[in-house]
């Protein structure tokens, strides 16, 4: 019985498992549309492939931008390295090019003076220089000998006439100036080629400088352009003078240069002394409404008093005295009965603190010349340094030294140019100028009386040298080399080098001219030499032969 309810209940647990409604047909083992559903599997295994190969382009292209980005990057961060490296490549090459031209600067401002040390430097020859005979050794001495020598030996007299009646003049002058307002005339100085002896043109001029100062209690108080303040270049060589009171600033009282208020009272300067009306100033020979030394001003005195003086001298001399240049203040003329006369500058000027250097007030002018800034920038001139520095040079050369033997000729050949071509910006103190290089450039053994003719030639190479790269330097400022035993200003000694040729720069015409001059002057020294020289017996001159330099 067990058994068969077992049975029973075995056999309806089996038909209910079985049962339809109990699994759906889909689950069934054997589905009906069997096609069907493969297709759809197909489709769905192809929309995944797709996918995946959409999915793995996406990430391929993903990762191309990324390694693009990368490489980009990568190149932006070389290129700035390289930037970097190049910056600094191109600093490093500006910094050695400025250190190459201050150098050079450098090596020009304090080597420029030394341009005879070495034969080389003076045999770089233009072409000015092509095929130009110069005359021998024999032919030189005979024209230095009779048309120099024989031309110059009444300077003597005439230095000692024309200074003599000078020293008269200005006592004179002294005496019909008010000793309470008007300027205080020292004695006057001998300087240029005359007192240096090489001048060869005539007529004949003395150039004396005569110092000036002001009446008590006035005092001058000078300022280069080389004194700190900036100067523009075309006043480089200028300085101007300002009159104050000798116990101006003195002190180092400030009450001048602040604002001090009404109620307040400098106990060093009352308000009336830090006042002065303009008409003071002017009587001062002051410029308008300034305080700075008028040069015109001082013409215009100079020449008054001048005037004044002679008047009251006249009577013992028996010749005339008159004013020979307008432009000019001190360029006098003293004519004798006979017709003779005798023609002496006599030029006011204002000494530089305590040495020799001294402002000029007027130059002979030119239509060459380049013009003054303002009639209250004086020139400095160095007159009386160079006059010493020659005299101080020639005692360490040979008997009978060429120096200025070179410096006459040069002079007179230039003098005869111009007399046929006409003028050009080159004048005498550009020749002085020259040969003061070479008398510190050489040394003394070089200066015999018998190397006139190698000297002449190094004076001639120098300025056509200068004349091609258009810079000649003033022998004293920037010259670090200037003896001691001449005392002369530090100042000056430290300043940049002063290029003499700088006018001429800016002028082309003017530059065209003086080469032009210089040139036609190479060509035709021969012949000018030769025209005032003696024939010489063919026996003086066997075994010398002219060859071009």
């Amino acid at each position: 019985m067990p058994v068969g309810l077992f049975r029973v209940c075995l056999l309806v647990i089996t038909a209910i498992v079985n049962h339809p409604l109990f699994f759906p047909k889909e689950n069934g083992t054997v589905p009906e549309n069997t096609d069907e559903i493969i297709q759809k599997m197909k489709e769905r295994e192809e929309s995944l492939r797709l996918q995946q190969l959409r999915l793995e382009r996406e990430i391929a292209d993903q990762e191309a931008t990324q390694a693009a980005l990368e490489k980009a990057a990568v190149v932006v961060e070389e290129s700035k390295e390289e930037k970097v490296r190049w910056d600094m490549w191109t600093a490093l090459s500006m910094v050695i090019f400025l250190l190459i031209e201050l150098w050079r600067q450098d090596f020009q401002e304090g080597n420029w003076q030394d341009i005879g040390g070495e034969e080389d430097d003076m045999a770089v020859l233009g072409k000015a220089f092509k095929g130009v005979a110069f005359p021998d050794k024999a032919v030189l001495a005979s024209f230095y000998e009779k048309r120099i020598l024989g031309t110059t030996g009444d300077m003597a007299r005439m230095r000692e006439m024309v200074e003599g009646f000078a020293d008269d003049l200005l006592e004179a002058l002294r005496s019909v100036c008010n000793r309470d307002a008007d300027m205080e005339v020292e004695d006057c100085m001998g300087v240029g080629s005359m007192y240096e002896n090489w001048r060869v043109r005539k007529p004949f001029v003395c150039d004396l400088i005569v110092p000036f100062a002001p009446p008590e209690p006035y005092c001058f108080r000078c300022q280069t352009w080389c004194s700190g303040d900036s100067f523009p270049p075309d006043e480089q060589g200028y300085g101007t003078i300002k009159v104050c009171r000798a116990d101006e600033d003195a002190t180092g009282c400030i009450c001048d240069k602040t604002k001090l208020g009404e109620d307040m009272l400098c106990l060093l300067h009352s308000q009336v002394s830090s006042t002065r009306p303009s008409s003071e100033m002017e009587d001062l020979l002051c410029f308008k409404n300034t305080q700075y030394l008028d040069a015109d001003q001082v013409m215009k005195w100079f020449q008054i008093a001048v005037t004044k003086a002679w008047n009251r001298i006249s009577h013992k001399y028996e010749f005339d005295l008159s004013f020979s240049l307008l432009d000019s203040p001190g360029a006098l003329k003293i004519k004798f009965k006979s017709g003779k006369s005798i023609a002496f500058n006599l030029t006011p000027v204002v000494q530089y603190e305590n040495s020799d250097v001294y402002f000029v007030s007027h130059f002979p002018r030119s239509s060459l010349a380049a013009e003054i800034p303002s009639s209250t920038h004086w020139f400095l001139t160095f007159a009386v340094y160079e006059r010493r520095f020659i005299q101080l040079v020639s005692k360490t050369l040979p008997a009978n030294a060429c120096h200025l033997s070179c410096l006459q000729i040069l002079s007179f050949l230039h003098g005869k140019q111009c007399s046929l071509t006409g003028p050009s910006g080159l004048t005498n103190y550009h020749l002085k100028t020259v040969l003061l290089h070479l008398l510190q450039a050489r040394p003394s053994q070089d200066w015999a009386p018998e190397k006139l003719e190698a000297r002449l030639q190094d004076m001639l190479k120098f300025l056509e040298k200068c004349l091609h790269e258009k810079k000649l330097y003033h022998f004293f400022i920037g010259n670090g080399k200037v003896p001691a035993e001449l005392s002369f200003p530090i100042i000056f000694q430290r300043a940049e080098p002063l290029n003499l040729f700088r006018p001429f720069v800016l002028r082309r015409d003017i530059y065209r001219k003086m080469v032009d001059t210089f040139h036609e002057m190479l060509r035709n020294m021969s012949a000018l030499i030769n025209e005032y020289t003696v024939h010489i017996p063919l026996a003086h001159t066997n075994g010398i032969r002219k060859e071009p330099l």
